[in-house]
């Protein structure tokens, strides 16, 4: 049987910063406030007339250059976005275009910030049937543009990005195993309450920005993340020390530090880069891992922890050995 090894990351973050001093001027907060509650002091947000696929295009095209793959040889492209570019047809669909490839499946899923790993372990189960050589794998969000400017609850805490890994079909096995979950009666917690069945022919009366009741998320981020280490873990019959690194969903740093210490890991073995970019939702996973990756942390033969939790809840993680 084959199985799936990461040969490439990519990344790629819009030019404009937004700093929490910056912030300070827009919402009633301080960038003390913000950095001792989410460990984020800047974020990234697109262009006007920037899209999602723009972005994705940028992190897919630096991913397959790492790989030394070419676009034409791509056989699966999956898109996790919240933020698509178009109701239809799909951001994959749009960035498969924009990289000349033509006849592969391509399509998007949706599961908020722990997209990229219900896109990973969908590939990944696509190239062990044998169906797939090469797919691309892509987490990208335009995520200021469903934000309220004026919430200082939710508007501080996130930003742009994408990220994306290219996988190929090799014999030794390099993602050990995946994990995804959902549970829809957390629904309210965390959501953009509006769309086509929802407010669509009363828009001016439903907000269409995200909502989020935070102590909640906050309080269920860290048990489902905490039982799906345990999970992923026993899944491979491996011991917490077992585990090189860390690269978790970039949403709060008390909530990475939660995750860190259930792995009983330093700070030093988990990729951290919530700092400079803020939740990128989908992003945030592929994006850490590509910044590790190139800056050498990451190296071949280390077991790396992929672990994400949004709204749904969803969650997910991946066991991979480089």
């Amino acid at each position: 049987m084959m199985r799936s090894r990461i040969a490439g990351t990519g990344g790629y973050l819009p030019d404009r910063v937004l700093t929490n001093a910056e912030l300070e001027e827009m919402v009633s907060t301080t960038d003390d406030w913000i950095r001792e509650r989410t460990g984020i002091r800047e974020r990234r947000i697109v262009a006007p007339g920037q899209t999602t696929c723009d972005l994705a295009t940028a992190a897919a095209q630096a991913a397959l250059e790492m790989a030394s793959v070419a676009a034409a040889d791509i056989d699966l492209i999956i898109v996790a976005t919240t933020t698509p570019d178009r109701v239809y047809p799909s951001t994959a669909c749009l960035l498969q275009e924009r990289l000349g490839v033509h006849g592969c499946p391509a399509f998007d899923v949706q599961a908020v910030c722990t997209g990229f790993m219900y896109a990973l372990a969908i590939a990944d189960r696509f190239i062990r049937t044998g169906g797939v050589r090469y797919a691309l794998v892509v987490g990208a969000e335009t995520y200021s543009r469903i934000l309220d400017w004026n919430d200082r609850t939710t508007c501080v805490l996130f930003g742009d990005g994408a990220g994306a890994v290219v996988l190929e079909a090799v014999t030794e096995p390099g993602i050990l195993s995946t994990h995804i979950h959902a549970d829809g009666r957390y629904k309210e917690l965390l959501t953009v309450p509006w769309g086509i069945g929802q407010g669509y022919d009363r828009l001016r009366e439903v907000s269409g920005f995200m909502t989020m009741q935070g102590a909640e998320v906050f309080r269920h981020a860290v048990r489902m993340l905490g039982a799906i280490v345990d999970e992923t873990l026993a899944a491979n019959g491996m011991q917490r020390g077992e585990v090189d690194w860390l690269v978790p969903h970039q949403a709060n740093i008390r909530i990475i530090e939660a995750t860190a210490k259930k792995l009983h890991l330093g700070l030093d073995r988990v990729v951290v880069t919530v700092a400079y970019h803020g939740n990128t939702s989908a992003a945030s996973v592929p994006l850490a891992l590509d910044v590790a990756v190139r800056d050498g942390r990451i190296q071949r033969g280390d077991v790396v922890l992929l672990e994400a939790f949004g709204g749904g809840f969803t969650w997910g993680s991946a066991l991979v050995r480089f």
